[in-house]
């Protein structure tokens, strides 16, 4: 059974959240369990602060336990005054109101951090993925969750570059997820493009990320948040699978935004909740369906100085291609982490690689602090942010140019002749 509403026109009001939440709350007979929250991190505009405050309003005292989790993936760490911003308590708060709530990172970095559940099989990774890939996949995951009798999921569902859209079941993979599940899907979702992927209810990627969540044998109650600008226009609780279908369908009415051609140039510009490309890259993968062959998207970010807090040695080795670029030379490039390999190939979008000529089918500038000898090595192209005023690309899209303000969760499409028929 999943409790939701969700509206294209307009957003919950707080009592119609209260109601639900309290009602989904009452049905899941949580008095005296220990219970585990996992969130997303700073990356991703959510009303957190909300929940949070509502969950312990409405747990809090009932249960043994509320405790949070955040779904790093493989993103920074974060500090103990990020942790107090993203749920929106002050120091003084989370010292005494909520003093009995603790808040983890999710250490992807520590070995330590997992536990095996078992593997998906070569047989079921070769039929999900439609004989792409072919290969034996353990499932680890964060051994946190087995401290619990009852985890809930609470975070926000948008267009998205591997899985098709967020939410669900991503939240455990990768969200508290281990490398192998990481790796497998990311490349999986570069395998097939992002341009091909993102936007799609239902893809193999999906596929494999419910399939690892079904080793995971604690009871799961997950609230599916369909956030536009700073509403909440959609909330749908039910198991993590249930909740994301109504989710990503209001998603894909909300954070899809058709045009009748294709831009030569997008200014993307990107806030401040993305602090290096690894995550500003969704200013690009959101934008390239609606670029036109030969056109160029900038990701615009002045406060951006790292490539990747995380990832950024094995990105200065190995660079920005095309798909095929590794594919053609996979022995090269097959014992780099794959996760990292995807990145790479959707930053830099669809191309070809014949005879050892790479040809992109758009260009990717960065106007950011990275300094233009480090983009260029990575092979990214270069502007001086200081040279740009976004106030003289505006109003320009009878010229084939657009600006995207807070880009990175709307995605951009061209419309073809079947949106016209569902509008």
């Amino acid at each position: 059974m999943v409790f939701g509403k969700g509206y294209p026109d307009r957003f919950l009001s707080e009592p119609e959240i209260h109601d639900l939440t309290a009602e989904a709350l009452e049905q899941a007979n949580l008095d005296g369990k220990r219970i585990l929250v996992i969130i997303p991190d700073h990356t991703r505009t959510a009303p957190i602060p909300l929940f949070f405050r509502l969950f312990h309003d409405l747990l809090g005292g009932r249960v043994a336990a509320l405790d949070y989790l955040v779904a790093l993936g493989t993103h920074q760490p974060m500090s103990e005054e990020a942790l107090n911003k993203l749920v929106g308590v002050t120091a003084a708060e989370r010292a005494e109101k909520y003093r009995d709530v603790r808040i983890f990172n999710h250490r992807w970095d520590l070995p330590e951090t997992f536990v095996t559940l078992g593997t998906i099989t070569e047989h079921e990774t070769r039929n999900t993925s439609q004989g792409l890939l072919s290969q034996a996949v353990p499932v680890t995951i964060n051994k946190l969750i087995f401290d619990y009798d009852q985890l809930i999921i609470c975070g926000p569902t948008f267009p998205h570059e591997v899985a098709g859209f967020s939410g669900g079941n991503k939240y455990f993979f990768p969200g508290i997820g281990g490398p192998e599940v990481i790796n497998f899907t990311h490349w999986l979702g570069a395998v097939i493009t992002s341009m091909e992927v993102i936007g799609t209810k239902h893809t193999p990627v999906r596929r494999v990320i419910d399939r690892a969540a079904s080793f995971i044998d604690v009871p799961k109650l997950c609230f599916s948040l369909v956030v536009k600008g700073e509403g909440l226009a959609g909330l749908f609780i039910g198991t993590p699978e249930e909740a994301y279908e109504h989710a990503a369908d209001l998603s894909a009415k909300l954070h899809i935004v058709y045009v009748d051609k294709p831009f030569q140039r997008v200014l993307s510009v990107m806030p401040e909740m993305y602090d290096d490309l690894w995550t500003a890259a969704k200013g690009m993968y959101k934008l390239e369906p609606a670029i036109a062959d030969g056109g160029e998207v900038i990701i615009y970010a002045p406060h951006i100085t790292e490539v990747s807090y995380t990832h950024g040695r094995v990105i200065d080795q190995i660079g920005y291609h095309v798909r095929d670029y590794f594919l053609k030379q996979w022995d090269r490039f097959k014992e780099y982490p794959w996760g990292v390999l995807a990145h790479s190939t959707h930053l830099r979008g669809v191309g070809t690689f014949e005879d050892g000529i790479e040809k992109p089918r758009i260009r990717v500038t960065l106007a950011t602090g990275i300094p233009e000898e480090r983009c260029r090595r990575i092979n990214l192209g270069y502007l001086d942010p200081s040279t740009i005023d976004v106030a003289e690309w505006e109003g320009r899209k009878d010229e084939g140019i657009l600006v995207v303000p807070k880009a990175g969760e709307m995605l951009y499409k061209i419309c073809k002749e079947e949106c016209y028929e569902q509008s």
